[in-house]
Parts: C-alpha cells; sequence; structure tokens
C-alpha cells in the first residue's frame, strides 16, 4: 500500500485521526508533518499524544519552544522545523540522539531540515480544501521503508 487518504471536517475529526496513528505506534516511528500553517497539525499531534497515552500535559505548537517532550505509553518527541537555522541548531537539539531513541518523532515542517530530515519517516501531508476541510496524505519516505510502510499498514488496517 503506497499511501491512503483520510479527510477530515473538524478539528475533533483532526485529533481523532492522530489518536488511531498513535493507537498504532510501537517505538521508533518517525512522523513528518507538513502543510501549510493553520492545516491542522499540532492538532494531530494533540491526537496522537492521545494514542500514545499521553494525559497529564497539554500539546501546544512547538514554534517558540523547538522540541516538546511528551511521556505516555511511549515517549513523544514533537519538534518544530519552521524556525531552525541551519545544522547548529539541529546539533544543540541533538536531532540525530531523538531519530535514533526508539521514541515517536514527530516533526513539523520536516522539508525545512534539508539533509538532516529523518532518512525515513511517515509523510503527513495536510491539504486545505476550505476553511473547515482538509485532507490527510499518509504516505511512507521513502516509498520502500519497512518501518514507515508497516505503521502505514496497521493505520489502514484500522479502517
Amino acid at each position: 500500500m503506497p499511501w491512503t487518504e483520510r479527510a477530515s471536517a473538524s478539528p475533533a475529526q483532526t485529533r481523532a485521526l492522530g489518536r488511531a496513528l498513535g493507537a498504532c505506534c510501537r517505538g521508533g516511528e518517525v512522523l513528518g508533518l507538513q502543510g501549510p500553517l493553520g492545516a491542522g497539525k499540532t492538532c494531530f499531534v494533540q491526537g496522537l499524544a492521545a494514542g500514545l497515552g499521553v494525559e497529564a500535559t497539554p500539546v501546544v505548537s512547538p514554534t517558540f519552544v523547538l522540541h516538546a517532550v511528551y511521556r505516555g505509553r511511549l515517549v513523544l518527541h514533537h519538534l518544530d522545523g519552521y524556525r531552525l537555522q541551519g545544522a547548529a541548531d539541529l546539533a544543540d537539539l541533538g536531532f540525530e540522539e531523538i531519530y535514533e531513541s526508539g521514541d515517536v518523532v514527530a516533526v513539523e515542517w520536516p522539508e525545512r531540515l534539508g539533509p538532516a530530515a529523518p532518512a525515513e519517516a511517515l509523510a503527513v501531508t495536510f491539504t486545505l480544501e476550505s476553511p473547515t476541510r482538509r485532507t490527510l496524505r499518509f504516505a511512507p519516505r521513502p516509498a520502500d521503508a519497512a518501518g514507515p510502510a508497516a505503521l502505514l499498514a496497521r493505520f489502514s488496517a484500522q479502517g
């Protein structure tokens, strides 16, 4: 299965998609969240965190902190690539160690990381269809990446 798409007509539906994906995570997954400002990336991560069992800490946009950590049945690293200025910023945040930690990693704006972006990830692309409707496309990157493809298969099996 090369990719799947899901529609969302509300923040609650976007969070539900994130929660469903989080329930499929086993540890070590990397998600690259792409889409315009206001597309629902952070809303999706709120659901992802719920699916990972994060309860006590509210999930907020990582824009001003760049990296937030949430603990549930699995640890979630929520990263923002938008404001990073280059390799030095990435090294300061310990991106390489985060990617290799075995934790779940959600990166908003991964395309801005250039060559430092994770080699394998489940890309979640948000497309705004209207002010209230968006389409989320889930695809392994690269297309033959075993880990992201397995996560996509588990997610798709949920219907």
